[in-house]
């Protein structure tokens, strides 16, 4: 799996149908028409750890 950003995984969910609801230190993404949240940390430049960044893109049903 490649290293990714927070604000990365932001970008690739948003392009995959998810809305964004609030950046802060944490994201929180919605799909549309479903009532599914998924935080995802955002910490400047700081890449997110393999295992979370696997768990987010699961959730979101997206591929990294």
């Amino acid at each position: 799996m490649k290293s990714i950003t927070g604000a990365e995984m932001c970008r690739l969910i948003e392009v995959n149908g998810w809305s964004l609801r609030r950046l802060v230190e944490v994201t929180i993404s919605i799909p549309p028409g479903e009532r599914k949240i998924i935080p995802i940390p955002v910490h400047g430049g700081k890449n997110l750890k393999p295992g979370l960044a696997f768990r987010i893109a699961r959730d979101a049903g997206v591929n990294i």
